[in-house]
């Protein structure tokens, strides 16, 4: 199996990720960090690693113990072609931009994607008659595949669709991708490419000055300039700095997994008509060989108000009954709910503050995994524009994650790898077929899970219809032994 781990750069200062303990001693002359990203979601791993690409000494600080344990971790895992963005808005400039910069760094890094295409199903005489506007809107936004196609081809395409679908929007380019790799690739790749990554260090306080100070249960953060990529928190923590420009609305989605067996039901990703509160519902196949049926839209003052209710998925099962009937009768693998970070306007919120020498990437919604490079490379314009002198661009060092996709080559079934490690052979979840080998490596790279949760991620392991019934007491086990301290619910 192909492991993230490889060589560093000529001549790169290797960087470090540390869980506890003090901080680095920032406090000397020249010995502040350039930059400081806050927030170690997609957006926040996707500008460390953009940062990595100059001569820069850079941080990226997380409150939580991982990398992509917030919004990042629960969505739909869709990678959009922004087709339905509103035109001449950044975030339809940064999703086309971002999916094409995403695509080929997948293929470089092996992020698990599949091409599988949409359609976006009209069940109403209104919703038919949107289709041509949406479909205009998709050629003002740059993308003129898509197309309008009658019932019957519909029905031919999608055999097993619920009755009274009257037509659809045929939008090829939707992709599925893993986003739990997505997050790790850029991360693992920010590190190795020299950025310090400080996880358990929530910033509680800012000192705005030369340079700015960052106060935090574990030390102090020196930063001549500072990145916000805080996410549902955005709004708060642009307050430290005396910024009050937007305010986010946690919007909960929650979500329903079905099983393996569910798979063959659905060819394409089924999309509805978006409505106010956002795309809508969907049924999508995953790249993990499921079904992902979700997710709701629910406006909340609970920023940590991630479970499920029986109201949301009674909603979500009324309406897939609706939309794939026979995908109801399946095993449900799992449900859970995220938070995407809505605000007022219909746009990202991300601004430059030359006098702060501090730059905002928040109001990122669900389309932020696929724009999330293109964000990135935004961002750092606008950390020049705040001043920051960038230096000339250097490679990254290379990554290659390991896969996590049912659509490519698995370790279990890797003859070559087994005969040169056995554990590979070796299979502890049944359900998702993960192996030791797998998981050994996981606990063994440059960012190693802090908790089982983050291990699943990883590896996939307790992730399939058992939840880890059967494999619990193995995985743990592999865990402790490999953390090298007792394990810890999360």
């Amino acid at each position: 199996m192909t492991s993230e781990r490889s060589g560093q750069r000529p001549g790169q200062r290797p960087g470090s990720v540390t869980r506890a303990g003090t901080l680095p001693d920032t406090s000397g002359p020249g010995a502040e960090y350039d930059v400081v990203v806050v927030g170690a979601g997609v957006v926040g791993c996707a500008v460390a690693r953009e940062l990595a690409r100059r001569p820069l000494r850079v941080a990226l600080v997380e409150a939580s113990g991982d990398v992509g344990e917030g919004t990042s971790k629960a969505n739909t895992a869709i990678l959009h072609t922004g087709f339905d963005a509103v035109p001449g808005s950044l975030e339809a400039r940064l999703v086309r931009d971002g999916q094409r910069l995403l695509l080929d760094h997948a293929r470089e890094t092996g992020i698990p994607v599949e091409p599988l295409g949409a359609l976006l199903v009209a069940w109403n005489e209104e919703q038919l008659a949107a289709l041509p506007r949406l479909a205009d809107k998709a050629v003002r936004n740059g993308h003129r595949t898509t197309r309008v196609m009658g019932a019957n081809e519909l029905r031919a395409r999608e055999p097993h669709l619920g009755a009274g679908a009257l037509g659809a929007l045929e939008v090829p380019g939707e992709s599925i991708i893993c986003p739990w790799t997505t997050n790790l690739a850029y991360a693992t790749q920010a590190v190795r490419s020299g950025v310090d990554l400080h996880l358990n260090c929530r910033v509680e306080k800012a000192d705005p000055g030369t340079p700015h100070r960052l106060i935090t249960p574990r030390g102090v953060l020196r930063a001549r300039y500072v990145v916000n990529a805080c996410g549902l928190y955005a709004d708060r923590f642009d307050a430290l700095f005396g910024r009050r420009d937007f305010t986010v609305t946690p919007r909960r989605g929650q979500l329903i997994v079905f099983d393996s067996f569910a798979r063959a039901l659905v060819r394409h990703i089924l999309l509805p008509v978006p409505g106010a509160l956002g795309k809508g519902v969907l049924v999508a196949p995953t790249v993990y060989g499921k079904v992902l049926l979700g997710p709701t839209a629910e406006n909340l003052d609970d920023r940590t108000a991630t479970g499920t209710t029986a109201e949301g998925l009674a909603s979500l099962r009324a309406q897939g009954r609706r939309v794939l009937p026979a995908l109801l009768d399946e095993e449900v693998t799992a449900v859970y709910a995220g938070l995407r970070a809505a605000t007022e306007d219909d746009d990202y919120r991300c601004a430059a503050h030359p006098g702060l020498r501090y730059v905002t990437a928040g109001g990122i919604r669900s389309t932020g995994l696929t724009a999330s490079l293109a964000i990135a490379a935004h961002v750092v314009e606008l950390l020049a524009e705040c001043g920051l002198a960038l230096g000339a661009e250097r490679p990254l060092a290379p990554v290659r994650m390991p896969n996590l996709g049912e659509a490519f080559p698995r370790p279990y079934r890797d003859a070559e790898l087994i005969a040169r490690d056995p554990e590979f052979g070796s299979v502890v979840c049944h359900c998702e077929r993960v192996t030791r080998g797998e998981i050994r490596a996981a606990l063994a790279s440059t960012i190693p899970p802090a908790s089982l949760d983050g291990l699943r991620r990883r590896t996939r392991a307790r992730g399939g219809r058992c939840q880890g019934f059967s494999c619990g007491a193995a995985v743990r086990s592999m865990f402790e032994e490999g953390a090298g301290r007792p394990w810890r619910e999360r």
